[in-house]
């Protein structure tokens, strides 16, 4: 979806109308389509602002269990995006695991792998490494 013209560009139209233009002839001296020239002066006419409304700010089926799934990274942190899905599947909560990645995206948890792996700190692992260096 484009980006919503200017405060300016706007502003510009509704002087030009006020100024004694019709709608379309200020909408082609700025280059703007005449419906969207129309929707402007609607909008300052009903609310008083030219200014576009808010865009996007969609929320996620999920946020309303995301107390839940953040719980259940706390207790289990090494579990997968498939192993969350199908934790939520039980509890019967739809969702998939690019919804759960985006949800905790949203939080700052991430699933990638620390510098350091776990199994360094077993004592057969470390004998291992130390052989090998």
């Amino acid at each position: 979806m484009p980006k919503p013209c200017s405060l300016d560009l706007r502003m510009r139209l509704l002087e030009a109308v006020i100024a004694g233009a019709s709608r379309r002839e200020a909408a082609e001296c700025l280059d703007v389509s005449a419906g969207s020239a129309v929707k402007w002066l609607q909008r300052w006419q009903n609310t008083g602002s030219v200014a576009a409304k808010p865009t996007g700010g969609s929320i996620s089926p999920l946020e309303e269990h995301a107390d839940w799934l953040l719980a259940l990274i706390v207790e289990q942190p090494d579990l997968t995006l498939n192993e969350i899905v199908v934790a939520m599947r039980k509890r019967r909560i739809a969702g998939s695991r690019s919804a759960v990645w985006r949800l905790f995206a949203r939080y700052g948890i991430s699933f990638k792998k620390s510098l350091r792996a776990a199994e360094q700190e077993r004592p057969d692992v470390a004998r291992a490494r130390r052989r090998w260096m």
